[in-house]
C-alpha cells in the first residue's frame, strides 16, 4: 500500500530547500525527528480540506476499515469524539428534532465537556452495578432505558472497549437504535485493532454509525493519531460534513509527524498485520490461562487487554502496578480495585514471559474484602453548559455537601467523571471522590 504523506516529506528532505516557512527549527535537527517536521506547504495538502496527499493517505485507511469516511485525526480520539457529535447535533437538526443523546454514565470528560460546548440535552445510561469505569449496557437494558424517557434521544453515545476491556454488544445494541431512528456512536478509542481480528469486532463493521478511534493506543502510530470512522450505512450527511466537523475544534497547525504516522500505518496493517495480531492475541491467551491457575482473577472479554482483579489474591490494583514497576513493567492503568496492561504485537513474546515471571513469583495474601463505592444517580440542578460557564470556587470534599459541581476532577486515566459538572455533590458523590483520593472539587458560585 503506498504512502502519499511519508513519500512527499521524504522528497521534500531530499530537495535541500530552504525552509522560509514554519515551523521555526526549519529542519535543523535538536531532537533529531525536525526534518520530517514540516507545515502546509505547496503539495503537502491541508487537514481538513484535503484533496491531495492526505485524502489519498484517508483512502488508503476507509479501504483498510471498510469505512464510507475515515478522516484523521492529530489530536487523538478526544477531537474525533468532538466532532462525531457535532455530526449528531447537526444530523438532529437536519431532522427537525431537538438534539438529545442518551449516554453510558462511563463516558469520557470529553463528552461532558462537548455537551457543554454544543449545549445537547443528555440522557444518562447507568450500570446495573454502579460501576464507574464500565457500563453494562445490552440490547433489552437499552430498550428498557429508552422507553422510561419521555423525551425520546436522537442518538447513543457508548464506549466499547472500556478502559477495564470490556467490550458490549454493539450489533445488538445498534439494532435499536436504528429501529427507534437513533444513531449510534461508539468511543472506540481502545478497540482501532479490533477490524482486523479474523471475525471483525470494529464497532463500524457491527453496526455503529461512526465510532472515534485512538490509532496510537492499540496501533504501532505516535501518540494523537487517531481516526474519525463514518459507516457506509450511515446518513450521508455524516461523511460530506465529517472534514467541517473536525474543523471547528481542531488545530490549524497539525503534526505533519503524527499525519506521517497514520500513513506509515497504513502499510504496516495491510501488510500480515492480521495474521501477527491473530499469533499475538494466542500467546497473551496462554498468559491469561496461566494467571488464572496461579490464583488471579482476570476481566474484561477485549483480546489485547490484560485487565486484573487483583484484591482476591490479596493486592489492590495500585500495589501490583507498583511491584511490577519495580520490575520494569509500566502499566497502562491502577487504581485500587485494577491493574490494567495494553501488550501489542510489536513486542513480542519477551514482554509476555516478563510479566508472566513477575506475576506468578507472588504469593498469595488473604483476600482485601474493600469493594469500591456503588456511584448513585446525583440529581441535576443546571445544565453542563449552564454549570461549565458559571462563576466558580475550589472546595474540601468534606464542604461541597450540597453544591453544584462546575467541572469534573478526574485525571486521565480513566478520565470518567464520578459526578458530571451541573450536578448536586451528594453524599455517594462525596465517598466515591474520597475513594479514588480526589481532595478538591470545583462548584458552582
Amino acid at each position: 500500500m503506498k504512502t502519499p504523506i511519508c513519500d512527499f516529506v521524504e522528497r521534500y528532505i531530499k530537495s535541500g530547500a530552504a525552509r522560509l516557512h514554519m515551523p521555526g527549527h526549519k529542519g535543523i535537527n535538536m531532537l533529531g525527528i525536525e526534518e520530517r517536521d514540516i507545515t502546509e506547504i505547496d503539495g503537502a495538502d491541508v487537514l481538513y480540506s484535503s484533496n491531495g496527499i492526505i485524502r489519498e493517505s484517508e483512502k488508503n485507511a476507509e479501504a483498510l476499515f471498510g469505512t464510507a469516511r475515515t478522516v484523521y485525526s492529530a489530536e487523538g480520539s478526544s477531537l474525533s469524539i468532538r466532532a462525531m457529535l457535532c455530526l449528531a447535533v447537526m444530523h438532529a437538526r437536519e431532522m427537525g428534532k431537538r438534539p438529545i443523546i442518551a449516554a453510558g454514565r462511563n463516558a469520557h470528560k470529553v463528552f461532558v465537556s462537548t455537551a457543554a460546548l454544543l449545549d445537547f440535552e443528555v440522557e444518562w445510561i447507568y450500570s446495573t452495578d454502579g460501576s464507574l469505569i464500565s457500563c453494562d449496557i445490552t440490547a433489552d437494558s437499552l430498550a428498557a432505558a429508552l422507553d422510561e424517557m419521555t423525551v425520546k434521544p436522537t442518538a447513543l453515545y457508548i464506549t466499547s472497549p472500556d478502559y477495564l476491556g470490556n467490550i458490549v454488544s454493539i450489533k445488538g445494541i445498534a439494532e435499536v437504535c436504528h429501529k427507534r431512528g437513533m444513531l449510534l456512536l461508539v468511543d472506540n478509542a481502545h478497540g482501532a485493532y479490533l477490524g482486523f481480528l479474523p471475525e471483525s469486532m470494529h464497532p463500524i463493521m457491527l453496526g455503529a454509525d461512526m465510532s472515534a478511534d485512538s490509532a496510537h493506543k492499540t496501533l504501532p502510530v505516535l501518540t494523537g493519531g487517531g481516526y474519525l470512522q463514518i459507516s457506509k450505512t450511515a446518513p450521508a450527511m455524516l461523511a460530506e460534513r465529517a472534514e467541517y466537523a473536525m474543523s471547528l475544534f481542531a488545530s490549524t497547525s497539525p503534526s505533519y509527524l503524527i499525519l506521517q504516522s497514520l500513513d506509515a500505518a497504513n502499510r504496516y496493517l495491510s501488510d500480515g498485520y492480521r495474521e501477527r495480531l491473530v499469533g499475538f492475541i494466542k500467546k497473551l491467551d496462554t498468559l491469561r490461562a496461566a494467571l488464572i491457575r496461579h490464583g488471579f482473577t482476570l476481566i474484561g472479554n477485549e483480546p489485547l487487554k490484560l485487565t486484573l482483579a487483583p484484591k482476591f489474591f490479596g493486592y489492590t490494583g495500585c500495589e501490583l502496578a507498583d511491584i511490577l514497576a519495580e520490575n520494569g513493567i509500566v502499566c497502562e492503568f491502577s487504581d485500587p480495585d485494577y491493574t490494567v496492561m495494553m501488550p501489542t504485537p510489536e513486542q513480542g513474546e519477551r514482554v509476555l514471559a516478563d510479566a508472566l515471571r513477575v506475576l506468578t513469583s507472588l504469593k498469595p495474601r488473604a483476600a482485601i474484602v474493600t469493594l469500591p463505592p456503588k456511584l448513585g444517580r446525583p440529581s441535576r440542578a443546571m445544565t453542563p453548559r449552564e454549570a461549565t460557564f458559571s462563576p466558580c470556587e475550589s472546595v474540601k470534599i468534606e464542604d461541597a455537601h450540597g453544591r453544584i459541581l462546575a467541572s469534573a476532577q478526574i485525571s486521565c486515566p480513566p478520565a470518567i467523571p464520578i459526578a458530571v459538572c451541573g450536578e448536586v455533590i451528594d453524599g455517594d458523590v462525596i465517598a466515591a471522590l474520597g475513594y479514588y483520593a480526589v481532595g478538591e472539587v470545583t462548584v458552582t458560585k
